[in-house]
C-alpha cells in the first residue's frame, strides 16, 4: 500500500508540471485549449476510441462510470499511462516538426461492497501552448510591426467515480469530476523602423483561473444472446452547467523615452478599477452510446456515438472591454464516431502468444473546432475543422493474466491545409495493476 502511494503521489506531481510543458499547438489559443479526451489514454486509441460499451477488471475506464462495476471483489487496480507524440503541422509547403511526451492518465478502482465500486483519478483535461509571430509592414510610418501571439498552461480533471451493480447484467455509475487550472494568453504588438518614436508597442495579456465541478452519468448493459455472443451496450452523459471562471487582465502601451526608459500607459482596467472580473464557462448537455458484439470473452467489435451541441466548453468573456478582440471561434454541432474490433486473448491457453490481445480502430471527429472565417475576407466563410484518426495496440497479459501492459500506437489528422494541419503520431504505454488486497487468509 505504501509504496503504490508513494507512487502515485511522485506521478501526480509529475504529471501537473509536465501539464504546463510540450509543443507548438496553435489550435489551442482558443476557448480553454485543446482537449484530447479520450485519446489521452493508451488502451482507448489503441482501439480507435471505442469507450463507452468497455469494462474490464484490470483497467478503469473513466468514460463510462459505470465500467467500474467490473473490478472484482477483492481486487485494488492500479492504472497508468503515459504517451509520447511526434506531431507535424502544414500550412500550405510549409511545415513545422516537434515532439514531446507526457503522462497520459493516473487511475485506481477497489470495490467498497460487493455490488459497490469506486475510482479516483487525474488526467489532462485540456492544453494551451503556443507562440507565432506575423509581421507586417505598415507604409504610413515605413515600419514594421511584428504580432506576437503566446499562451501557456492547461486545465487537469480530477474524478471521483462510483459504480452500482444493480442486477447480474446491469451496472450504472456517476463521476464528480473537478476541473482546476491556469491558461495565460498575450497579444505584444512590437513597432521594428529606424524612427519609433511616435509608434507605440502594445501588450494585452489575460490570465484565466479555472476552478469547477461536473458531473458524468453512465449504464452498461450485457445481454446474453446465445451461448456464444453477447451484447454489450454502454451510455452516458454529461449535465449541462454554466459556471464561472476568474479572469485576471491588463492592457497597455510602453514607449521608449530618450533616456533609454519606459513609459507605461495603461488601458485596461481604467484608473482606479479591479483588474480582476468574472467570465463564464458553459458545458452542454452531452451524449455518448456504445454497442459492441462480443463472443465468449474472445473477441468483439464494437462502435460507439458521440454528440454535443458544441465541442468542449464555451468560453464568453464578460468584461466591457475585449481584451483579445473578437475571436474566430465559433461554437458549432461536434460528432464522432469510432469503430474498433479487439482480439482478445485465449485466457485459458498454455501458450503465452495466445493470451496476448491485438485490437484495432478508427474514428472520425466532426466539428471539433470550428472558426469564423469571415472575420478574414480572404476566406469568406464559416470553417469547420475536423479530425480522423486511427489506432493499433497490444494487450500484453502479466501476473497470470490478473494485470496488462498495454502498447498502442496512434494517428491524427487535425485541421485545414490551406489554414493548418496538424498531423501526430503517438505511441503510448499503459499498465494495469490488479492486485488481491481484500482477502480474508482462512489459515495463517
Amino acid at each position: 500500500m505504501k509504496r503504490y502511494l508513494l507512487i502515485m503521489i511522485s506521478l501526480l506531481v509529475a504529471g501537473v508540471a509536465e501539464g504546463q510543458n510540450g509543443f507548438n499547438v496553435p489550435f489551442s489559443q482558443f476557448g480553454i485549449g485543446e482537449s484530447e479526451l479520450p485519446y489521452n489514454m493508451p488502451s482507448v486509441y489503441g482501439m480507435g476510441g471505442v469507450v463507452y460499451s468497455r469494462a474490464a477488471r484490470n483497467t478503469v475506464n473513466p468514460f463510462n462510470p459505470a465500467s467500474y462495476a467490473a473490478i472484482e471483489e477483492e481486487s485494488f487496480v492500479f492504472d497508468i499511462g503515459v504517451n509520447i507524440q511526434q506531431s507535424t503541422l502544414r500550412k500550405g509547403d510549409a511545415k513545422l516538426a516537434d515532439a514531446a511526451g507526457d503522462i497520459a492518465y493516473l487511475a485506481i478502482a477497489f470495490p467498497l461492497t460487493k455490488w459497490w465500486k469506486t475510482s479516483v483519478g487525474i488526467m489532462p483535461f485540456s492544453k494551451v501552448n503556443y507562440e507565432s509571430v506575423d509581421s507586417t509592414f505598415d507604409p504610413l510610418s515605413g515600419s514594421s510591426v511584428e504580432t506576437i501571439y503566446s499562451g501557456g498552461g492547461g486545465v487537469t480533471q480530477v474524478y471521483w467515480g462510483n459504480a452500482f451493480n444493480i442486477t447480474k447484467n446491469l451496472s450504472a455509475g456517476f463521476n464528480i469530476n473537478y476541473l482546476f487550472g491556469n491558461i495565460t494568453r498575450a497579444i505584444t504588438y512590437n513597432f521594428v523602423g529606424n524612427d519609433t518614436s511616435y509608434m507605440m508597442d502594445k501588450r494585452s495579456q489575460k490570465n484565466t483561473q479555472v476552478s469547477n465541478l461536473l458531473v458524468d452519468l453512465g449504464v452498461q448493459y450485457r445481454q446474453p444472446l446465445n451461448e456464444r455472443y453477447t451484447l454489450n451496450t454502454g451510455f452516458t452523459c454529461r449535465l449541462p452547467r454554466n459556471m464561472k471562471v476568474k479572469d485576471q487582465s491588463l492592457v497597455y502601451t510602453l514607449v521608449e523615452t530618450t533616456t533609454d526608459e519606459y513609459l507605461i500607459d495603461t488601458i485596461f482596467p481604467a484608473r482606479g478599477a479591479d483588474d480582476i472580473y468574472n467570465s463564464s464557462l458553459e458545458q452542454p448537455f452531452t451524449l455518448g452510446l456504445g454497442l459492441a458484439l462480443e463472443r465468449n470473452e474472445l473477441w468483439q467489435v464494437a462502435v460507439d456515438a458521440y454528440y454535443a451541441p458544441w465541442s468542449g466548453l464555451k468560453y464568453t468573456e464578460n468584461s466591457d472591454y475585449s481584451i483579445f478582440g473578437q475571436s474566430a471561434l465559433d461554437y458549432a454541432p461536434n460528432w464522432r464516431v469510432a469503430l474498433g474490433g479487439e482480439w482478445m486473448g485465449d485466457k485459458n491457453a498454455t501458450s503465452y502468444w495466445k493470451r496476448i490481445g491485438v485490437r484495432a480502430g478508427v474514428y472520425y471527429n466532426k466539428g471539433r473546432l470550428a472558426l469564423d472565417m469571415t472575420m478574414n475576407p480572404t476566406v469568406g466563410q464559416k470553417t469547420a475543422l475536423d479530425e480522423v484518426g486511427c489506432g493499433l495496440g497490444l494487450a500484453l497479459p502479466m501476473r497470470k493474466g490478473r494485470s496488462v501492459l498495454n502498447i498502442s500506437l496512434g494517428y491524427s489528422s487535425f485541421g485545414d491545409i490551406d489554414l493548418l494541419r496538424r498531423n501526430c503520431f503517438t505511441v503510448g504505454l499503459s499498465v494495469g495493476s490488479c492486485e488481491r488486497w481484500f482477502m480474508k487468509r482462512k489459515y495463517n
